[in-house]
């Protein structure tokens, strides 16, 4: 594979399920209808789904509260859980200072703004025509950056949002296609670097959608800076993140289901999703939209942020127990995009098809991780 001979040579457990989904009437709003499960697992994203009682009860979104007959047990436990939670965060890696979300001004402006010399030279902000890949899943993105639409009759998802410059390019692709960004409901982010997370604050400001991300990389989309690794101070406009997903959690609009796959490594958050879609055949195919497993130029000793290492060699241990039959991923490069493409405009329908090509992608990256973590060893002694 033409993607995975570049990436080789350039870069050096599953929590309780959860199912989001729109009331009725789909004003795009998220219930929950898990019960809560006060546990080290769940504790990462307590800060969702908890509330406090004036009566100091904690109960889940959609699960029951504690009865108000026994108060003792009630006070200790909001106490017990922020002191596990303080713990908890102090392992975490810092996030930058807390910036105030961007005002409508500011995503102006960011749009506007003349795009940097390494998005440029990589062309991350080049037009590219919009297309289907298959059934109800479309490229929105720009010639080299993805972003994802996903639709329903109740309402679509979109995964990531390129640079900030690029915004204005995804809603005029999504309008190309025939549809429309103001029914996009749920907005998603693969991860908080900038050339994935620089154009969501723009697009949730005309769509109007939930925005959804991890626990991990949530302090960064907030703060519109990585904070680490050579992103760290490339800054986009922040964003507030509305719903925070775990592994395993699925949202849900009528009846499309994404589910999201933690997959930690490139970033503390990052979050690979997955679906089932139709082809023009009719057949199902399972389509795993990847967030990525580069190091990236980021240092591994030490290491960028706290378990960083650990992190990727649990991705790639996961990974090999994931199906794809569509493998998408978030640089043109990953996934041969271009070669694809051309290939299904010449009216090969099942173009982008492979079952194999994700676990060679996981493969190559494993690989690429190994050989980089012992060339920085080696460059440490």
């Amino acid at each position: 594979m033409k993607g995975l001979h570049f990436l080789a040579t350039s870069v050096s457990k599953p929590y309780p399920r959860r199912r989001f989904e729109t009331p009725p009437g789909g004003s795009g709003q998220v219930r929950s209808t898990a019960k809560l499960r006060i546990s080290l697992q769940t504790l990462n994203r307590i800060e969702n789904l908890i509330i406090l009682t004036p009566f100091g009860s904690v109960s889940g979104r959609g699960g029951p509260s504690s009865p108000p007959s026994d108060r003792t047990s009630l006070l200790k436990r909001p106490i017990l859980t922020i002191t596990m939670c303080v713990a908890i965060a102090s392992c975490a890696p810092a996030p930058p200072p807390q910036t105030s979300f961007a005002s409508a001004a500011m995503i102006d402006a960011a749009e506007r703004a003349p795009l940097d010399p390494f998005s440029k030279a990589n062309g991350w902000n080049e037009p590219m025509e919009p297309f289907t890949v298959i059934g109800n899943v479309h490229y929105v993105g720009t010639k080299a950056i993805s972003a994802w639409l996903i639709t329903s009759p109740k309402g679509h998802f979109l995964i990531d949002g390129v640079v900030a410059q690029s915004a204005p390019q995804i809603a005029a692709n999504i309008a190309k296609l025939g549809y429309k960004i103001g029914d996009v409901k749920f907005l998603l982010n693969s991860h908080a670097h900038f050339d994935h997370a620089g154009g969501l604050a723009g697009l949730k400001q005309r769509s109007g959608a939930v925005m959804v991300a991890s626990a991990a990389d949530k302090p960064f989309l907030e703060a519109g800076d990585i904070g680490h690794g050579p992103s760290g101070g490339m800054k986009f406009p922040p964003v507030r993140v509305d719903r925070i997903i775990g592994d395993g959690e699925r949202l849900v609009l009528g009846e499309v289901s994404l589910t999201a796959h933690l997959t930690p490594g490139h970033s503390p958050g990052c979050t690979s999703w997955s679906l089932d879609a139709a082809s023009t055949d009719g057949q199902k195919r399972r389509v795993f939209f990847h967030c990525s497993a580069t190091v990236a130029g980021q240092s591994l000793v030490p290491e960028a942020y706290p378990g960083m290492v650990a992190n990727f060699r649990t991705t790639f241990a996961n990974a090999k127990n994931l199906k794809a039959d569509i493998f998408l991923a978030n640089h043109d490069s990953f996934f041969d995009l271009h070669a694809k493409r051309a290939r299904q405009k010449a009216g090969d329908a099942n173009a982008f098809v492979d079952p194999s090509e994700f676990q060679k992608f996981n493969r190559v990256m494993e690989s690429a991780f190994e050989t980089e973590l012992t060339r920085q060893k080696a460059k440490t002694k």
